[in-house]
């Protein structure tokens, strides 16, 4: 998923028109704090802030970036907020996945024509800097999509919000855009959402895994993968499959306390490099045994990376018919083993590191063992 890119002329494929990721808002305990850890771990700048001292005195919102990805962070300053609400059943957890349009209003008196379920109305928002219409679906568990239309705005993010700089220089990463987003749904929910992509937003399906493709001796899952017709927006479904033990979607949803999102892929374009910072300012990754190295040069041909690197900062590597990618996956970014980040560089290829699947299990499921979660 592409934030803010150039407006490109859609397909005639496209029946719902969506011009790129506009922002994703979690809900967390602590707004404040949460924006350090993103700003020192991740590399994200702090651009925009709203709370108190703006005028709203119901909840603090903080707006980071780092190239085309915007991260809102939010927390309720009443213990009874619906915001608050959010937070104690779900822990740190993503509310918002904000989908950026040409006409908000059009889009969603589409959406409710084709079935989706209104999160609320169609709202204009103003300032001196401009006007942004914002509309809101709901989607899977207590997400949201939001609608926004910000052609006639100029401001830092949103009306409302006022430019904040922290006394903290932060430095990127090298994280560049949203490359995908993963929700987890409950046993029997997976074709339910497709099918909402599909019927809702012109979603197309793009890939589909079964248990077999994702299984390891313990656990299994099925996952389908939706695009919108740009191919800016993509989203796999997971849903768990029987196995001998609790797989990792069910994991995530008895602790996240239903459907939601379960990781953000992010793209960089060295992988190298962005990896090291991120492990030199403190993030935990999932850790793949060097046996997996063993066999991979034999699986995936010639890559321009440095394998030794690539081994000693214990990134995964696969290969599909248009190229090759590298990945690698943090452990959950908060208590609850729920929401992660994958941070990913295409070398080409289009897929999504299905010959990595069963070591990337078998990592997930030797945490949840020490969790006692298996």
């Amino acid at each position: 998923m592409q934030t803010l890119t150039e407006i490109k002329s859609q397909t005639q494929t496209d029946a719902f028109p969506i011009l790129g990721t506009d922002f994703i808002e979690f809900y967390v305990g602590n707004a404040k704090q949460a924006a350090h850890y993103y700003q020192t771990a991740f590399g994200f700048e702090l651009i925009a802030y709203k709370g108190p001292e703006t005028g709203n005195r119901e909840f603090c919102s903080y707006v980071l970036k780092q190239n085309k990805i915007r991260f809102v962070l939010t927390s309720s300053l009443f213990p009874d907020h619906e915001i608050n609400k959010h937070f104690q059943k779900h822990g740190d957890g993503v509310k918002v996945l904000a989908l950026w349009v040409e006409d908000a209003k059009s889009s969603y008196e589409t959406a409710l024509s084709r079935g989706a379920e209104s999160a609320f109305e169609p709202i204009k928002l103003q300032d001196e800097h401009g006007e942004v219409i914002l509309a809101g679906i709901k989607t899977y568990g207590e997400t949201i999509h939001t609608l926004v239309e910000r052609k006639n705005y100029s401001g830092i993010f949103l009306p409302g919000f006022v430019k904040k700089e922290s006394l903290l220089k932060s430095v990127s990463t090298g994280l560049n855009y949203v490359d995908h987003c993963v929700g987890n749904v409950e046993l029997g929910q997976m074709n339910r959402w497709v099918k909402f992509y599909q019927d809702v937003l012109g979603f197309k399906l793009l890939i589909t895994f079964d248990d077999k493709d994702i299984s390891t001796e313990f656990t299994a899952l099925m996952s389908k993968v939706v695009s919108n017709g740009n191919g800016y927006i993509k989203f796999p479904i997971n849903e768990p499959a029987e196995g001998r033990k609790k797989s990792q979607i069910e994991e995530y949803i008895d602790f996240y306390h239903g459907a939601g999102v379960q990781h953000i892929a992010i793209e960089t374009d060295n992988i190298l490099k962005t990896v090291d910072q991120l492990r030199k300012n403190g993030v935990d990754f999932l850790y793949v045994p060097d046996n997996y190295y063993d066999t991979v040069m034999d699986r995936v041909g010639h890559i321009d990376e440095n394998i030794e690197e690539v081994k000693r900062l214990n990134i995964l590597v696969d290969r599909d018919e248009d190229g090759y990618l590298l990945q690698i996956f943090t452990k959950p970014v908060q208590d609850r083993p729920t929401v992660f980040f994958e941070i990913i560089q295409r070398r080409g290829a289009k897929s999504f590191g299905k010959g990595n699947f069963k070591a990337l299990f078998e990592a997930i499921e030797r945490e949840q063992e020490l969790r006692g979660n298996l």
